[in-house]
């Protein structure tokens, strides 16, 4: 009996990885009702990375008040199990969070994520797993320390908001009333970029435009980035200008580094470690894999990146399906072949909409050629 693996990401606005899951196999099944098929939902740190963490343990979520990227006050959810607590900084300093006249990295904070870690240690957890995609600031991270007792002051003695717009201005950091120990607790910091810092593909210049930044400020953040790691380098002897992945999240890797002494860790490798993938593509005959849009960021630490590497260690046929296709792509990735929703619907808008139709459709056509 043929042995198909189905191991995707999300459809980003459509549809959970489970969901793409259900959908694939129940085309699969439709005239094939004799195969044998794994669902097996992935990640790679950024958004709907908790959704499928849930999927393999038995989380229990804590809902706490916290400052929304704005300093709002949210209502907004970790979880944990035992001693680890889980945490999705969208939960709390997510770009969903806003309303699209309300994103500006300039003015937002990731305060309320240093909240939700601050609770968590509070309630006993000595491990913190931070999934950090999805977030609305660049803020090096100042509003995660701040929420932990750091104090970030300008040339004046005055108290700075942490904030995007803020980092040039920093030029003293005070660790007096900080009450996070990271020889108490380990932080691990699982991301899906490799971006340095600061520079031309650091946080600012890559990722602050769809953030709400104009040209003027997206050089203004990156200088302040620059200042803040100058500061770090001076105050807790961290150099963390170059570290890949220090620019993910607007810099919250980089300031996780030097303010809580984390780790960083590869989405991917983290989920295909968790999933036990590498053991399940051995084991089987055939390799779906997909994600919202196959495009140039697919090959650089996304899903079906990770995936193919292993598929083609275990000399496996792998098959991606998507909601859309950047061209060119896919050989060099090594794929079968690529299955696509928007060249079954007129527009992107049906192609999200429609999306589990059209998998289940897509799981019936893969079916017919096995």
């Amino acid at each position: 009996m043929m042995k198909i693996l189905i191991a995707p990401d999300k459809f980003k606005g459509s549809l959970s990885a489970l969901e793409v899951c259900n959908a694939l196999a129940k085309g699969l099944k439709k005239h094939k009702d004799k195969l044998t098929i794994l669902a097996c939902p992935m990640a790679d740190g950024g958004d709907g990375s908790l959704e499928t963490i849930n999927h393999y343990f038995n989380l229990e979520p804590v809902e706490i008040t916290v400052n929304d990227p704005l300093f709002r006050p949210i209502r907004s959810t970790y979880y944990r199990s035992e001693k680890t607590a889980y945490i999705g900084m969208s939960a709390a300093s997510g770009l969903v969070l806003l309303q699209e006249g309300e994103r500006n990295c300039m003015m937002t904070s990731s305060f309320g994520t240093g909240e939700l870690i601050a609770d968590a240690v509070k309630n006993g957890a000595t491990t913190i797993n931070l999934f950090i995609g999805g977030s609305a600031t660049n803020d090096g991270g100042i509003g995660i320390a701040s929420a932990l007792g750091y104090r970030f002051y300008d040339a004046s003695c005055n108290l700075l908001s942490p904030t995007g717009q803020n980092l040039l201005l920093i030029s003293r950091i005070d660790t007096s009333q900080v009450n996070f120990d990271p020889q108490e607790v380990q932080v691990k910091v699982i991301c899906d970029v490799t971006n340095p810092f600061y520079g031309n593909n650091g946080a600012a210049h890559i990722y602050a435009a769809q953030k709400g930044a104009n040209l003027i400020e997206i050089e203004q953040l990156n200088q302040g980035l620059v200042n803040l790691a100058s500061k770090l380098l001076v105050s807790k002897n961290a150099d963390i200008a170059d570290i890949p992945g220090a620019g993910a999240a607007g810099g919250v890797g980089g300031g996780a580094i030097a303010f809580l002494g984390a780790q960083l860790i590869s989405g991917i490798q983290y989920f295909i470690e968790i999933t036990q993938l590498e053991r399940l593509i051995n084991d089987c005959d055939l390799v779906i894999t997909g994600e919202g849009k196959l495009d140039s960021q697919t090959e650089h630490g996304k899903v079906i990146s990770g995936v193919c590497d292993l598929a083609k260690k275990y000399n496996k046929h792998i098959i991606a399906v998507c909601g859309d296709e950047e061209k060119g792509i896919s050989n060099r990735l090594g794929l079968l072949k690529v299955y696509t929703i928007t060249s079954r619907t007129k527009t992107k808008t049906v192609a999200i909409e429609k999306a589990e139709k059209h998998l289940v459709q897509i799981g019936m056509a893969i079916s017919t050629t096995l």
